[in-house]
Formats: structure tokens, sequence, C-alpha cells
């Protein structure tokens, strides 16, 4: 393990409620709990988050839940109950950010909104991840990550061409509302440096996941043109894709001229530099139909590792296509050190370095309620108070 640094570990000192469930919102403060921040998520008693019963399980805890739980303390509150609702109230009083993914209008009717956490803490960042948002006609409707993807239009474009659409092999809408989340949290921290006064953040999985389709959606607005599912292809560079060979499949991309003329030195295709349908990439794109069969034909001949080392000696962009027991053995994986070990349960670490090492020293994601008694000891409560509190089931 490598010793932290200050630079490390840059958001020490915050405090973050995490009052979130399943991925999108856990995602988000498992990021600000790895970079130092205090997290302290907020559960059901009993039950706890939603994915603490999703297999597979290690032992009795579930490696879903565990994956993005990690470096966060958790105590368990019955929100329906008034002294459950007054333990959070203390709890915001003395945090700096405030993470919840309900459905909108949930903590409103709970009376733990952001007006609510407002009046209580003016500088507190409060961010709200949701199906659609906070505002608008949908913004009731439930939402998950396979419901975010076919609404936004990213099943639309994903999957083989000709064929029918497919989600994204990862749950993508969870994942980069996660992030966008994270990101306007960490922005409103620093200006409120400035101002003194917290925000409101309104993160809608739907919106962050039409900002992942960069040009599919600028480029219909602008020409009208639809985009299409096409596979692994690119729509507007050509070869930018995966081929057979005859063992197994490569990806590579040729995105410049000079890559195009490597390409094809490498790979014997000399005569393509002179042909007038391939001439420059939106040449190649548009034609790509005639060049594709070309390509495929030269690819069959050969084995991927054979074509891998010509066009690394080329410096043209390749790659097998790894599974993901391939990956977890890549030697570039093991140098980066990102899988990482915490009591026999192994995980995707930080995919970030500080001062060219990488973040190390994240805790174990808590037992449900693991750390109530700490937490409400913390907050002045005594042994009399939380031995109350539990029998009247608000912990």
């Amino acid at each position: 393990m490598f010793a932290q640094s200050a630079q490390a570990k840059p958001l020490a000192g915050l405090k973050v409620l995490d009052i979130t469930h399943m991925l999108a919102g856990p995602y988000c403060t498992w990021l600000l709990g790895l970079l130092g921040a205090d997290v302290i998520k907020v559960e059901r008693p009993g039950e706890g988050d939603f994915a603490r019963a999703i297999a597979p399980f290690h032992g009795s805890e579930s490696l879903y839940f565990m994956s993005v739980n990690r470096n966060k303390r958790s105590i368990t509150l019955n929100l329906k109950t008034e002294e459950g609702k007054q333990i959070l109230r203390d709890l915001i009083a003395e945090s700096d950010i405030l993470v919840e993914n309900n459905r909108a209008g949930v903590m409103d009717r709970l009376g733990l909104g952001y007006d609510d956490a407002k009046r209580i803490n003016p500088g507190i960042v409060y961010a709200s991840i949701s199906g659609y948002g906070q505002t608008g006609p949908y913004r009731h409707k439930p939402a998950f990550d396979v419901i975010a993807q076919a609404v936004s239009g990213m099943m639309s474009i994903t999957g083989q061409e000709g064929g029918p659409p497919a989600r994204v092999g990862v749950s993508i809408g969870d994942i980069a509302s996660g992030l966008f989340a994270a990101v306007a949290v960490l922005a409103a921290i620093e200006g409120r440096h400035a101002s003194g006064q917290g925000a409101f953040i309104d993160v809608s999985m739907m919106d962050c996941q039409m900002a992942l389709m960069e040009n599919a959606i600028s480029r219909f607005l602008n020409t009208g043109e639809v985009p299409e599912r096409l596979g692994s292809r690119h729509p507007l560079i050509a070869p930018f894709q995966s081929f057979d060979t005859k063992d197994s499949a490569i990806a590579v991309c040729v995105d410049t001229e000079p890559q195009w003329q490597r390409f094809c030195s490498a790979m014997g295709l000399e005569p393509l530099l002179h042909d007038p349908r391939f001439l420059d990439g939106p040449m190649r794109a548009v034609n790509h139909s005639q060049l594709e069969p070309l390509l495929n034909a030269v690819f069959a001949k050969g084995s991927r590792d054979d074509f891998i080392a010509r066009l690394e000696a080329a410096d043209v962009p390749c790659s097998p296509i790894n599974s993901i027991p391939d990956v977890t053995q890549d030697p570039q994986v093991a140098h980066r050190q990102i899988l990482v070990d915490h009591d026999g349960v192994k995980y995707v670490g930080a995919p970030f370095h500080f001062n060219r090492a990488p973040v190390n020293g994240e805790t174990c994601p808590p037992g449900l309620g693991a750390d109530t008694v700490a937490i409400l000891r913390a907050l002045g409560r005594d042994d009399a108070q939380i031995s109350q509190l539990q029998q009247a089931g608000v912990l």
C-alpha cells in the first residue's frame, strides 16, 4: 500500500450526508469518500440500501453494494419518525454536502428538502439525482439505468447495424449521473469559498445521458441526419471499429491522414492510398461499405497478435478486444494498481493518481448501521437516549 499524501485526500475535512441507494447516488458519494470526505450513509433500519439484497454475496454482504459504498460510515434512521428527522436535521447542521437520489419531491414531503436544509445550514451543497430531474412533466416518473438509456436515445444508437437496440454493457445511466453530480458538487464547494453560500444541484439521468452523446444529437439538430446503430463502427471516422482475424477480434482506430498512411503500409495496402474513394477521412467514412470488405479480407488471413505487432510497430492505435478476465490480468492494469483488495474482497480502485501515486487507503464498506452509536454520541446523544431511540424503532 502507498502512504497517503495530503494531495491524495483533498476533501479531508468535508462532511457528506449520503441519503442514496442502489448506484447513481452511491457512486457519487463513493468518489467523494475516495477523495477524503467523511461520508455518513443514512439507511433504513432493518433493510438498509436496496442494493444490500442484490447477489452475488461475499459472506452475507452484497458485492454490488460493497463496490460503491467503500469509504463511508453507516447510520440507520427511520425518516418517517419525527425523532429520525430531527437527527438528520442535526447532521445537516454540521455537514457540507448532502446527496440524495430519491424520486423528485420525496425529500420535500419529508420536510428535508433543500429549502428545509438551507434554513438549517445556509452553506450546505445539496445534490438531488433523479431519473428526469426535479422539474418538468416526467419529474415524478420512476427511472433506472435501462430507462435512462432508452428515453435519452442512447439505446437507439447502440447495437449491431440493422439489429435491435441494445443497452450499453455497464450501467452508464447511473454512473454518468453520479460522475456529473460529483463534478457539480465540487464546483459548488469551490464557489462557496467566495460566496459563503451553498447551492442546490439538480441532476437528471436523462440529461446526463444526452450530454454523453456528444456529436450524435448535435449532428441531428444541425444537419437532420438521424444517428443509427453501427455496431463498433464510428459514424464519422473509418476505419474505426473491430475486425475479425483468423483467430480473434481486433479493434483499430485510424483517425488522421498520417495514421492512414502508416496503416496502409503496415497492412500491405499501399494501393488504397491512391484510391479516389479513400483519399481523406470524410471520404473513407462515406465509403466505409466499400472499404470494409477490403480490410476484412486482409484481417481474415492472419492472427490477431500478428496484426497487433505490425500496427503497433507503425504507431497505429489498436488493441485486442479483452474479456473481463483478460483485462484483470493485463500488465498495464497491474502497473497502474487499479485493482485493490480489502480483506479478501477485490474491487476497482481509484481511476486517477495524485503525484503519480495511486490513491490507496480506502476503507471497507460499512455494515448496516455499524456507526450509528458513534455518530449519535458525536451529536450529543447519551447511551440512555440512544437506547430509547432503538426501542422506538427510530434506529
